[in-house]
């Protein structure tokens, strides 16, 4: 995709996560603010303390920058940079990424450092190319956007954040535990090209991240898929808690494509409904690790280049090669 240069005094307006802890944050704002007034550009900066502000000042965030030709910047987790990043589509404006998170998919796709240091001093000689967005009827995902399963697996590893803390293995374990637990199949109704298709699974996963995608093992064709303008869904056929804890394993692996017994494709468009006897309204759904009740049926397509990121900025020590009256540029 072609990339433009952004304007070198281009301000840029973050929203910051709180994260764990007061000292932390802090640490994490006196970071980015300290990299950028060394290079001389204006840096106006909101640390969201309360999750439920988080949508409402990247709104406003948003709106800033756009008055002032700048850019709009998420620092957080996968959850912060997908609801900055939606702000950001919304207002049009172009968006960059500190990742702070416990994976990192999206930042570590388009080569932004996860030393926060680093990737201010990346996203200062960046520049700006437009990049794919999944849509889950209103709502956009960076990484992935499920049903079933999956967002029940999320709240679990959220819940156990809390009392472990933010690690793999935390998340790891997580899984383990939902693997472990009685499930209930979905009954649902695919509407691909036109045509209908039934399916019964535990979980409907929607794929937007090569990175992901390749970590759990998917097939290259697939892969490629989301590298074309598609996204990928993967459904395990009906099973018991062994089974599922197999496909969890394998996952974890990097083995899941190998497995006989999960449905895998590529769309641009994908409707789904439940059958009516369900009665069902509305749905429980994840879009890159945040969960929430969504009314049916649910529509995913693609959004192409609707997203105007910051990529491929030099790192520290390739800063450090720029001659000095160039340091600020």
């Amino acid at each position: 995709m072609p990339t433009t240069e952004p304007r070198p005094d281009t301000p840029f307006f973050i929203v910051m996560n709180a994260g764990s802890g007061h000292s932390e944050t802090e640490l994490r704002r006196s970071t980015i603010e300290e990299v950028l007034r060394g290079a001389g550009r204006s840096c106006h900066l909101e640390v969201v303390e309360d999750p439920e502000q988080l949508q409402a000042t990247a709104r406003s965030m948003a709106a800033r920058a756009v008055d002032a030709g700048g850019t709009l910047v998420a620092a957080g987790g996968d959850g912060t940079i997908n609801t900055v990043a939606h702000e950001a589509v919304l207002a049009g404006c172009p968006f960059g990424v500190l990742p702070q998170g416990t994976f990192n998919y999206f930042g570590r796709t388009h080569g932004i450092p996860e030393d926060l240091a680093e990737a201010v001093y990346a996203m200062l000689r960046a520049k700006l190319q437009p990049v794919q967005v999944g849509l889950l009827n209103n709502r956009i995902f960076l990484v992935n956007a499920s049903v079933g399963l999956y967002p029940r697996l999320l709240e679990e590893r959220e819940h156990d954040k809390k009392q472990y803390g933010r690690s793999r293995v935390v998340a790891f374990f997580s899984a383990i535990k939902i693997g472990l637990r009685a499930h209930r199949h979905l009954r649902i109704t695919l509407e691909l090209d036109g045509k209908e298709r039934h399916l019964r699974t535990t979980t409907l996963f929607v794929g937007n991240n090569r990175l992901q995608l390749e970590q759990v093992g998917m097939r290259d064709g697939l892969i490629e898929a989301v590298e074309d303008g598609q996204l990928v869904a993967i459904a395990p056929r009906p099973m018991g808690k062994l089974g599922l804890l197999g496909l969890l394993v394998r996952g974890m692996l990097g083995r899941l494509g190998e497995a006989d017994d999960v449905e895998a494709f590529a769309f641009k468009r994908l409707t789904v409904r439940t059958p009516a006897v369900y009665g069902r309204r509305r749905m429980k759904v994840a879009t890159d690790g945040e969960v929430e009740q969504m009314a049916m049926p649910l529509e995913f397509r693609v959004l192409e280049g609707r997203l105007l990121l910051l990529v491929q900025g030099a790192s520290r020590k390739q800063a450090r090669t720029v001659p000095e009256g160039d340091e600020a540029s």
